[in-house]
């Protein structure tokens, strides 16, 4: 991985960490709540917090067509992919790309990892997102 990621997908989305990068979210001052991705910085009724970088595979599915455009933003051509809900640890369910991880080895409460995903948009620039890749080390 290189040592500067390219410009985020969108901003309060992720931030670099010492593992690679971790998910922003925000904290609702008057109750708690988390959402995801994170409030503008300058919402002064939320916190910014790191979500943690693991958990648990909770559904998935495999996206067999090119999505519409607009809103996808991402090259003519297309290969299938997987997509799933993984539960971070402690926190709440985020939806995601699943990555290094054949379609046949997806299970429920498969230990994931976030992970930063290179994504290339409609006219060539470079953008980073993230996706879950199974944490072999079962850390989640």
């Amino acid at each position: 991985m290189p040592d500067i990621l390219p410009v985020p997908i969108a901003d309060g989305l992720i931030c670099p960490d010492a593992g690679g990068i971790a998910l922003l979210a925000s904290r609702e001052r008057a109750s708690g709540r988390l959402c995801f991705p994170a409030r503008p910085e300058d919402d002064t009724g939320y916190d910014r917090i790191v979500l943690p970088r693991t958990g648990r595979l909770w559904s998935w599915t495999i996206q067999r067509f090119r999505p519409k455009s607009p809103p996808y933003a991402g090259p003519e051509a297309f290969e299938p992919y997987a997509v799933g809900y993984v539960e971070l640890d402690g926190a709440l369910i985020v939806e995601g790309r699943l990555v290094d991880v054949a379609f046949d080895d997806l299970a429920i409460g498969m230990a994931m990892r976030i992970v930063p995903l290179p994504f290339e948009m409609m006219d060539g620039a470079l953008r980073t997102s993230f996706g879950f890749a199974p944490d072999k080390g079962g850390e989640a």
